[in-house]
């Protein structure tokens, strides 16, 4: 098919032009404007009859005539460049800056000694304005959760001490045991509440997680290391912030509860937080080499803790296996989906 005939070309860029519904402008070869879009001339409130077949430098009261404006528009005329995104500020008297980005190419219709310059503006004022102000929403949110975070753990800190002090305080060793319990799932809570305010994100690695969460609960419960280990072995995993305290709180009160009950009469013994990731889906375990499994009448298995495991698991859409580890009990958690939260 031969090349248009350069004033078919023309008249078929003109209408294109015309038509656009975006600021664009046609240019020649002195960068005098041949067509603009009205949509060109109604956003920077410009008379049509005074600009076509003047220079863009001089349309308005001047505030077009820009030296870096003009330098890439000779070169993109010239064929030494093509403009993608220059930016500007169309300053014009009385009236507020306007931020624009120009889009200029030098058109190639077969006709080389009629230059013809395509120039699209766009004014990104008001989305340039949008985001500095949802920047601005951000860090204050970020502000106010520091402060929020900063209250949480004073007020658990200030609980706790209050349970401790009461459990000194009581004659009843049932309403004792009962504020211990109280004292350290708080201090569970605080720990828990400590490591996602340090991961400063909405995403959570689990491997470290679990590690700093597993160590502040064993700084807070195990007197004497060398009698009881607490070993975390888990996969470089990450999940959301919301699916991590489900996870942390199971891990806190299967811990919790080992330490309570399967090492009683100073035992030594380890406890293993085990989580694993693949495509068959993922599991998280927590095992201890105790005393075992006592019969499902007991207290241990249908308490206050064992209750709030199976809530989790059921939040979380997972199964809760309780198995005979021989020595000791295994807790296991499965869900089928590789990731903790994501559908089955």
């Amino acid at each position: 098919m031969s090349e248009p005939a350069p004033s078919t070309a023309d008249n078929l860029t003109l209408a294109l032009v015309a038509a656009s519904n975006t600021p664009v402008l046609l240019l020649d070869g002195h960068l005098a404007v041949i067509s603009a879009s009205g949509c060109f001339c109604n956003a920077f409130g410009l008379d049509p009859a005074k600009v076509v077949g003047h220079p863009l430098v001089s349309l308005g009261q001047g505030e077009w005539n820009v030296p870096q404006l003009a330098s890439l528009l000779a070169a993109t005329a010239s064929g030494r460049a093509a403009v993608d995104a220059y930016e500007m500020d169309l300053r014009r008297q009385g009236q507020e800056t306007r931020r624009l980005v120009f889009h200029i190419r030098n058109l190639d219709y077969g006709d080389p000694g009629n230059i013809r310059l395509m120039v699209a503006v766009t004014d990104i004022t008001d989305a340039r304005l949008a985001e500095r102000h949802r920047q601005a929403m951000l860090r204050e949110k970020e502000i106010l959760l520091q402060e929020l975070q900063h209250r949480v753990a004073n007020s658990l800190q200030i609980i706790a001490s209050v349970l401790m002090q009461s459990a000194r305080r009581v004659q009843s060793e049932e309403s004792r045991t009962h504020l211990r319990d109280a004292h350290h799932r708080v201090m569970s809570i605080a720990a828990l509440q400590k490591q996602l305010a340090a991961s400063g994100d909405t995403h959570v690695e689990l491997q470290t997680y679990f590690t700093d969460l597993c160590r502040s609960i064993g700084a807070s419960m195990i007197q004497d290391p060398d009698e009881i280990s607490l070993i975390v072995d888990a996969d470089p995993d990450t999940t959301s912030a919301d699916i991590s305290v489900s996870l942390g709180l199971i891990v806190t009160e299967l811990v919790i509860n080992a330490l309570k009950h399967a090492f009683p009469d100073q035992r030594k013994g380890t406890i293993r937080v085990g989580y694993r990731s693949g495509p068959s889906g993922w599991t998280l375990s927590v095992a201890d080499d105790g005393i075992g499994m006592l019969p499902l009448s007991a207290k241990r298995v249908v308490g206050l803790g064992t209750n709030i495991i199976k809530a989790l698991a059921r939040h979380l859409d997972a199964t809760l296996d309780i198995v005979d580890a021989a020595p000791g009990t295994r807790i296991v958690i499965t869900h089928p989906s590789p990731t903790p939260g994501a559908p089955s």
